[in-house]
Order: C-alpha cells, then structure tokens, then sequence
C-alpha cells in the first residue's frame, strides 16, 4: 500500500509559478506509475500528466504542455510538478496518484492511491 501526500499549493496571480510536491510512504515507489490530475468546481477530475516508473517517460496534458514540468526522486520517494505560466483555468485541487502499468494512463478511476489533494488558485 501506498500513502500520498501532496504539498506546495497556494494563490499565485496568472504569469505565476508553484511548485508541488506529493511525498510517498513505502518501499515500493519505484514500481508505480506517478500522475497529477486537478479537479475545478463543478468539473470532472481531470489527467494532468503522468511520469514512468524511472521518470524516462512523461505524459502531458496539452493544456499544460510547455508550461508544467514533472520529476520524481525515487530515492526520496517524491514526484513534484513545476507549474509555471500559470492561468486562471488551471485553478483547481491538484491530486498525487499511483497506479502500477501504463494502462488507461489517463482515467482517474484506474489510478489504485489517491493522495488528499492541494489547492492551487490563480487569480487574474
């Protein structure tokens, strides 16, 4: 089992950065598969991006593609996300979660951990 714990959100004006951190408890965060989603008020949880197991791959949203940034340490057993050219539209609760394979990589529902979610509000 894993634990997740996101931290680093904030209010930040548009043209902003925020970094957020998602922490991990275990001896097996290098076998999960690491993503952010974000989840706006009335709006469905949404994919943001994804990185591999050693971090060779990403996957990225193209609303945030060119602006978001995702790492992970698996010594530390951390996954962050560098936000940057942030926008209104990127106000919402930005969600860590594991999942095992590459499968269905973008479905919320097939993520297996969910941290408790951080807030990110960006005003304009």
């Amino acid at each position: 089992q894993v634990q997740l714990v996101e931290s680093g959100g904030g209010l930040v004006q548009a043209g902003g950065s925020l970094r957020l951190s998602c922490a991990a408890s275990g001896r097996t965060f290098s076998t999960y598969v690491m993503g952010w989603f974000r989840q706006a008020p009335g709006k469905e949880r949404e994919f943001v991006v994804a990185i591999t197991w050693s971090g060779s791959s990403t996957f990225y949203a193209d609303s945030v593609k060119g602006r978001f940034t995702i790492s992970r340490d698996n010594a530390k057993n951390t996954v962050t996300l560098q936000m940057n050219s942030l926008k209104p539209e990127d106000t919402a609760v930005y969600y860590c979660a594991a999942k095992k394979d590459l499968r269905s990589l973008y479905t919320a529902a097939k993520y297996d951990y969910w941290g408790q979610g951080t807030q990110v509000t960006v005003s304009s």
